[in-house]
């Protein structure tokens, strides 16, 4: 019989974060599902947590063995408010496990710092590398918005390929690395079965919804300045920076660590389309 242990999520009102936090309540793990609103999820114990305030942090660490890390979102620095958490959590939890991303290295800019001192601050620890989300195309996300209400995908990633992966196989994943006997103690890079064009992308949702989308094309510099208009112009260039890099084929791969962690092969796209996208939509 799995041990159970308490686990504290960070981001648990996330697209991974809830994902992770419904798992390991589902697998009779105690659960502080951590949020700036202390927002009640089912099954956990709702805690509010602020990586900008460290009045929230000692708190939610009381009982706690094991952490699962989102970063604060949008933050260029995030290590400057997580580093002096994690050397607080250290002092009791056992295991943390951070999402950072496939675009990321260890030492890199941003959450590749936090990655870099993990391996310090912890005995067993792992490192999420999960490719871009599935659910980019199906939630809140800007492509979401563009496919409804512009029957478009605005990208500059060109022909590139992407090993889009479902959240719900980054929380699976989590859930594992978190709970299993042996820590991974590495990064782990996690994709999806196969990897898929924009134009790939658009053709699937086509056929699924039966609604016309397709891939616009645009260059650096016009996701640029279309970026810049909704958030600053320096997070505008960074996330344009991104797209090019797919299209010069920096995410063109997919990995098998979703079947090695889970024991099952990741979800399809077209199946996380047909399970998230409502009927007659």
């Amino acid at each position: 019989m799995t041990t159970a242990h308490t686990v504290l999520v960070i981001g648990a009102t996330g697209t991974t974060g809830s994902r992770t936090a419904a798992q390991l309540a589902d697998a009779g793990h105690r659960v502080k599902a951590a949020s700036r609103r202390a927002t009640p999820l089912p099954d956990t114990e709702p805690v509010a947590f602020d990586w900008h305030d460290p009045a929230t942090h000692a708190a939610v660490l009381d009982g706690v063995d094991r952490v699962y890390l989102v970063p604060p979102v949008g933050d260029f620095d995030p290590a400057a408010v997580m580093l002096p958490f994690l050397r607080r959590a250290a002092a009791g939890v056992h295991r943390a496990v951070l999402l950072s991303s496939s675009a990321v290295s260890e030492g890199g800019p941003a959450v590749g710092l936090v990655h870099q001192a993990l391996p310090d601050l912890f005995a067993q620890w792992a490192v999420l590398r999960p490719s871009w989300f599935m659910q980019n195309f199906t939630g809140a996300h800007a492509h979401a918005r563009s496919i409804r209400d512009e029957g478009a995908i605005w990208t500059a990633t060109d022909s590139g390929r992407v090993g889009f992966v479902d959240a719900e196989d980054i929380a699976a994943v989590a859930v594992r690395a978190l709970t299993d006997e042996q820590a991974p103690n590495s990064d782990l890079v996690l994709t999806g079965p196969e990897a898929l064009s924009h134009d790939d992308i658009a053709a699937i949702v086509t056929e699924v919804t039966g609604r016309p989308v397709a891939h616009r094309r645009l260059s650096y510099g016009q996701l640029r300045d279309r970026l810049a208009a909704q958030v600053p112009v320096e997070f505008a260039g960074m996330l344009a920076g991104m797209d090019r890099a797919i299209a010069e084929g920096a995410e063109d791969r997919v990995t098998d660590t979703v079947q090695r962690l889970t024991g099952r092969p990741p979800h399809t796209f077209r199946a996380l389309l047909e399970r998230e996208t409502p009927p007659g939509s």
